[in-house]
């Protein structure tokens, strides 16, 4: 008779559900639920709309517009946020319980507070301590705590100490921007883009438009049509005297510059990692007087306010369009609408704040209408 010998499982184990885990196998069963809460929050986010602007001024020229401020935390950096916190669970650098921290005083940091109430963990927005009261009563009511920092105080050094010093994560949103996101597709933006187009005259755009804050949304953009073997060129659009438009004529990594821009999201005194010169075909400097005066346009022509980076966006689209036209050219553009301009109602669409800040609104609104020529505008 064979006598066989029963191991009893070792006192490091538990059992679940009729399998032996161990300690950290507890704690990977919590990563995995996080997970499969950032997907289901994803497939319930379906996708943002690509809204098309016909301008008669363009024949041939069809314009495209991505709808980004549809998502349910307002702007395109939601997307950004699940990436960052999806890297961070793939990497291990989160686990349950854990603090988050990052440094955002803006839209980026609404959406990590909302992503971080979705999976129950503290979150810390470190802004300058000129943020607007508002900005910080929205992220105080998604549960974030703001560490306010006077002004001369780099608030990304500073929130990498926070997490060093306390455990917490630091999801780093300028330093990961361009590798949390899953460029190859996994529906990230560039892949939406093209999947909207396909029943479009010209499914294939001749320019993708974008701004670049973090650099993340250009390099995923500009590494997807290269992947996909694509003729469509990537345009980024940039405040004057940024750091990223001055970098790319030059390649200068180091390049800094002395922005003082009013559009919020875009526009960096020097070149963040994720801002990846070779996949750029063309940067346009957009002055704020026209960026301002293209966001209240926007409004006329969609029924809805976005953020002055939306109204860049639109000049440099406009740009694109009058040296097609003049080439004798025709295609499509698209371009994003970045965030809801309800977030600027005390800024960008308040006349006296304009005015304190020297923008003479009404000259640069009737030269744009001028161009475009406003009443044959309709919108699809």
């Amino acid at each position: 008779m064979i006598e066989v010998k029963t191991r009893a499982a070792p006192t490091d184990y538990s059992a679940e559900n009729g399998v032996f885990m161990r300690p950290n196998d507890t704690a990977r069963t919590w990563v995995h639920d996080a997970i499969t809460r950032l997907e289901q929050e994803a497939a319930r986010s379906a996708d943002t709309h690509l809204l098309k602007l016909d301008i008669a001024r363009f024949p041939g020229i069809d314009f495209y517009f991505k709808d980004e401020s549809s998502h349910p935390t307002g702007s395109l950096k939601h997307r950004l946020a699940r990436s960052l916190f999806l890297y961070a669970l793939c990497n291990g650098r989160l686990q349950e319980g854990q603090s988050v921290i990052d440094a955002s005083s803006g839209s980026t940091a609404i959406s990590e507070a909302w992503f971080a109430r979705l999976l129950g963990l503290k979150f810390t927005a470190v802004m300058p301590d000129c943020t607007t009261p508002r900005k910080i009563s929205v992220l105080q009511a998604l549960g974030a705590e703001c560490d306010l920092v006077p002004a001369g105080v780099d608030a990304s050094q500073h929130a990498r100490a926070s997490a060093a010093a306390q455990s917490a994560c630091y999801l780093d949103q300028f330093g990961l921007a361009e590798r949390a996101t899953d460029w190859r597709g996994n529906n990230n933006i560039a892949e939406s883009i093209l999947s909207q187009m396909q029943k479009e005259s010209n499914p294939v755009p001749a320019w993708i438009v974008c701004g670049a804050g973090t650099g993340g949304t250009s390099a995923t953009i500009g590494r997807y049509l290269r992947y996909r073997r694509l003729p469509t060129r990537l345009c980024v659009a940039e405040p004057l005297d940024g750091a990223f438009a001055q970098a790319w004529q030059t390649r200068t990594i180091t390049e800094t510059k002395p922005c003082n821009t009013l559009i919020e999201g875009i526009g960096r005194s020097h070149v963040e990692p994720g801002f990846l010169f070779d996949v750029v075909d063309k940067v346009i400097e957009v002055g704020d007087a026209d960026s301002c005066a293209a966001a209240w346009l926007l409004e006329q022509l969609l029924g809805r306010r976005y953020g002055g980076s939306s109204g860049t966006n639109l000049i440099a689209c406009l740009q694109l369009a009058e040296a097609m036209r003049d080439r004798g050219e025709t295609g499509s553009i698209v371009s994003l609408l970045c965030d809801r301009g309800e977030r600027y109602e005390q800024t960008l669409f308040d006349r006296q704040w304009l005015a304190k800040h020297g923008i003479g609104l009404e000259p640069s609104l009737e030269q744009l209408r001028r161009r475009i020529e406003s009443p044959d505008l309709k919108s699809s």
